[in-house]
């Protein structure tokens, strides 16, 4: 009887700009409102910008957490910096869905408090 081999997928933590796009544009397009997809599309693409600008961070709680540290240092109101992470814990959603980055990973990103 042959043996059954598992095939063992690697998730990725680092993303590249084209799996970043993917998932933002899968996360616009779930959305029908008009205002919140030009709502989330600015805050993914400041994600984008500001995670871009920083020395090839994985993507984790902890740049989570300093993306929301970013935010509070531009003076933003706290609704404004909720709106903004919940767009980026959408991105992280979707790119775990697209098998990009591991449901764990996902999970975690998900526990950090407003």
């Amino acid at each position: 009887m042959p043996k059954k081999t598992r095939k063992h997928v690697v998730q990725k933590t680092v993303l590249r700009l084209p799996d970043l796009d993917h998932a933002k544009t899968s996360v616009l397009n779930s959305l029908s409102s008009p205002l919140s997809r030009r709502n989330y599309k600015f805050a993914m693409e400041q994600f984008i910008d500001w995670y871009r600008s920083e020395p090839r961070l994985a993507l984790n709680r902890t740049v989570f957490l300093r993306f929301r540290l970013h935010l509070e240092s531009l003076g933003l109101a706290s609704g404004t910096i909720n709106q903004r992470l919940a767009a980026v814990r959408g991105l992280a959603y979707e790119a775990a869905d697209s098998g990009l980055l591991s449901p764990e990973l996902a999970a975690s990103i998900r526990r950090v408090k407003e």
